[in-house]
């Protein structure tokens, strides 16, 4: 189900949201130039980190791996980057919307069970 098209758009969805989230904390967090700095490069910086550190072949990535992770690292990094999206939501005062991005992400990786099974054994 890892690899399933719609379960990719929904991780796809995700991964924006928590980069916007990224940038709307950053943004929050900092006045003058700082505040600008702070809503693009977090996201920027977050987005190269999440494209840079692959496991190698993985089947609902492209299969490259600019820099090869093993398994149980890149599970660890996507969940502490919805985990940290999360905590900004509600440092940011959402706890609602943390709620509901926590719970996504959650029902995401449960549907996932494929692909968490593939990482850890890799």
């Amino acid at each position: 189900m890892g690899s399933n098209p719609i379960n990719l758009a929904v991780r796809f969805i995700l991964e924006i949201v928590a980069l916007i989230i990224f940038g709307i904390w950053g943004w929050n967090n900092a006045a003058g130039v700082l505040q600008y700095l702070l809503a693009l490069g977090i996201p920027i910086l977050a987005a190269i980190l999440w494209g840079t550190f692959a496991v190698k072949d993985d089947p609902s990535r492209s299969g490259k791996a600019p820099v090869p992770v093993p398994g149980i690292i890149r599970l660890v990094f996507e969940l502490a980057f919805f985990a940290l999206a999360t905590w900004a939501l509600f440092d940011l005062g959402n706890t609602s919307l943390a709620w509901v991005l926590g719970s996504a992400v959650a029902i995401h990786y449960v549907i996932s069970y494929d692909r968490v099974t593939w990482l850890l054994k890799q």
